[in-house]
């Protein structure tokens, strides 16, 4: 199984987060399928690659819980029941 996941960068104290299409299995700073955006929890910006999210959405990837806020807020799921 596939999910988007968050993929810690940065350094000590300044966390910055990949947002990662990754099979469940690896580890969390593991080999990804794909990047698809980032988010940086303290200037709180976010880039996401929707045409790739809605790719692998389609193809039956789930979010992680702290993911699915993150493109919740970015109304990624609205653009999805559009299409």
């Amino acid at each position: 199984m596939v999910k988007h996941r968050l993929k810690r960068c940065g350094r000590k104290q300044r966390a910055i987060y990949r947002i990662v299409v990754i099979d469940v299995r690896s580890r969390r700073e593991g080999r990804d399928l794909r990047k698809v955006g980032f988010y940086d929890p303290i200037n709180n910006q976010t880039y996401l690659n929707v045409p790739a999210i809605l790719y692998f959405l389609e193809k039956g990837a789930q979010p992680t819980g702290t993911v699915y806020d993150i493109l919740r807020r970015a109304e990624i799921f609205k653009e999805r029941t559009l299409s």
